[in-house]
């Protein structure tokens, strides 16, 4: 496809928000070794992707400027680089972008093979590109908690915060999955929504019992899945069972911090940051259960990539409930 253009979304330097975002058209990029080009379908947004143009990891992310942000797709491989014999023109897949490069704003993106998985029949591309960071997220801090999920998993308390959005929606069904006890917070609007996700206990988080954190039914948390931000360790704290852990998915400088002096001390009760890992093989294991109607994607609002800008600024205000999902169209 070299010398064809492709419209896309960019931005040309940090801040500026939605209001940043630019409309142009590009050149349709080439698939490299080990890499496929893939014609988007669906792209989803997640709070990391605004939080690199606010500039919260400069100097290393963008490495330049312009921009095409959003790393996390569904598409169609139209194009495989040198060395790719597990992929060919036609297959439906999922894929993780490159950080470093992105794309996911635009017709067209690159993506490589290690980050790229088939996507069956029964999951949709709006479901797929829903998966990558939120769902990997909390599969990965499940999973450092010591949560199993192939029947073998010993039962336990887990409390997870925010959890009506991307990342908390895909942790209350993750969860249930692993034979945990689900106490979650939410706002007043999302409690039917996350009961229905599985969780057994719910607490509004503007309500005194919501603020306090702790359990309608008395119980002690063996892990606190940390989705939000603003919650203060000792809130956590009595809240925590004998040797619970707190595993932060936001983390500030104060979190680390903490966290290294608990470990120095030998205390009990842990506190985690998540550092999270591109895993092909926990990709491809998210889209098999979405496939089995095992694990549900609850979709905010779908935009046209002409609407980049009402969903870059939705996602910015933190109140979403779940993905929000840009679709290419035809």
């Amino acid at each position: 496809m070299a010398g064809r253009t492709m419209h896309a979304v960019q931005y040309d330097g940090y801040g500026g928000g939605a209001a940043g975002l630019k409309h142009v058209e590009i050149q349709v990029p080439s698939p490299k070794t080990d890499e496929v080009l893939l014609r988007v379908e669906a792209a989803s947004i997640n709070p990391i992707d605004w939080k690199i143009q606010k500039g919260a990891i400069r100097p290393l992310l963008p490495p330049k400027f312009p921009f095409v942000p959003v790393t996390d797709v569904a598409g169609e491989v139209v194009e495989v680089g040198p060395g790719v014999h597990s992929f060919k023109p036609g297959d439906k897949v999922v894929s993780m972008l490159n950080f470093r490069n992105a794309g996911g704003l635009a017709e067209y993106a690159v993506a490589s093979v290690n980050m790229t998985v088939d996507r069956p029949p029964e999951v949709s591309a709006a479901e797929g590109a829903s998966l990558p960071i939120a769902a990997l997220t909390a599969l990965q801090a499940l999973r450092y908690s010591g949560t199993k999920f192939d029947g073998t998993g010993q039962p336990g308390n887990v409390l997870i915060t925010a959890a009506s959005g991307g990342v908390g929606s895909f942790t209350v069904q993750l969860a249930k999955l692993g034979n945990l006890h689900v106490t979650a917070t939410c706002g007043a609007r999302n409690i039917d929504l996350v009961k229905r996700l599985g969780a057994d206990e719910v607490l509004d988080y503007k309500t005194p019992e919501g603020k306090s954190l702790s359990s309608p039914s008395g119980r002690k948390y063996d892990v606190v899945i940390h989705c939000t931000e603003g919650i203060s360790w000792s809130t956590f704290e009595p809240n925590l069972a004998a040797h619970g852990v707190v595993i932060d998915l936001t983390p500030t400088p104060w979190t680390w911090f903490r966290s290294v002096v608990k470990r120095l001390t030998f205390a009990k009760k842990k506190l985690v940051p998540l550092l999270f890992t591109q895993d092909k093989e926990d990709l491809r294991f998210l889209v098999q259960l979405v496939r089995d109607g095992k694990l549900t994607t609850v979709l905010d609002s779908r935009h046209q990539l002409s609407e980049a800008a009402a969903a870059w600024a939705k996602s910015v205000e933190g109140h979403a409930t779940g993905k929000i999902i840009l679709e290419m169209g035809e």
